[in-house]
């Protein structure tokens, strides 16, 4: 199992099924970086607590909605016309590049927030559901493909 929450988190999103699974959870209001997280804490069987959950969802909010989103918005915005426009096309590969490293550095603020917390809790399998919120009715399969693609990463 990879130690640090980013490559734990890369090794994931690269099996079979996990992109997709991310997506629809997103699509839903989950946030992808906290399931990514979730289920690193799953995985290293941290007690999920629901203090816990708020702290990471306190952290991970503003950051989200100040930094992630605009970058992934305009990206998307650029998206038709940069099939066409080699220029735009390239640009939008940087604004990619910057969501990247803004999800990077969310991802190594929770790590910072979760890395003293208690392991080998009986409660650890229910992070998904307490970060995913209302998705995680909607996504019972989504979320069960992170749990399974988590399996020996």
């Amino acid at each position: 199992m990879s130690s640090d929450l980013w490559s734990f988190a890369l090794a994931v999103y690269a099996r079979c099924g996990v992109e997709d699974a991310c997506l629809h959870l997103q699509s839903a209001g989950a946030n992808v970086c906290l399931m990514l997280c979730g289920l690193w804490l799953e995985q290293r069987g941290v007690s999920c607590e629901e203090e816990r959950l708020r702290e990471l969802e306190q952290l991970t909010a503003p950051w989200d909605r100040e930094v992630v989103q605009p970058l992934r918005e305009l990206r998307m915005q650029w998206k038709t016309r940069a099939e066409t426009d080699a220029v735009l096309k390239g640009m939008r590969e940087q604004v990619k590049g910057l969501e990247l490293e803004a999800e990077r550095a969310l991802l190594s603020r929770l790590e910072g927030v979760a890395q003293g917390w208690a392991r080998n809790s009986a409660d650890q399998a229910v992070w998904l559901e307490g970060l995913a919120g209302a998705a995680a009715h909607l996504n019972r399969d989504a979320l069960q493909v992170l749990r399974v693609a988590a399996i020996g990463t």
